[in-house]
């Protein structure tokens, strides 16, 4: 039985489908990253093709420990700064304590949503 591996466009974390579990998935569905809980829509799935569209991103703040959704106005708002290690990091507010998150996404993610 093959397994098809995808890539999470958010955390980089493999999903996995086996192909039972691709035989089941409607387009409209929903997949959720167990890493991240980003939430990709099926959009296409026939055959060899199979294409997933990245609906959301949703992060738990470790400041109160709320799950939120960031949304593309967050992002669009939020600076961009270079974290402590080097790397880009967006920062947004959580919408429940104010706490400043940083979030490192890809280019196509920030861009994607």
């Amino acid at each position: 039985m093959a397994t098809l591996e995808i890539d999470c466009p958010v955390c980089g974390e493999v999903l996995e489908l086996t192909d039972s579990d691709r035989a089941e998935l409607q387009v409209g569905d929903v997949l959720v990253c167990d890493s991240c809980n980003a939430e990709m829509e099926v959009t296409h799935n026939s055959g060899e093709d199979f294409d997933l569209e990245l609906l959301g991103i949703l992060t738990v703040c470790p400041g109160c420990s709320e799950e939120f959704e960031v949304t593309e106005d967050m992002l669009a708002t939020a600076p961009v700064i270079e974290s402590v290690d080097g790397v880009s990091v967006s920062l947004v507010d959580c919408p429940h304590c104010r706490a400043r998150i940083e979030l490192e996404l890809t280019e196509d993610v920030a861009t994607g949503l």
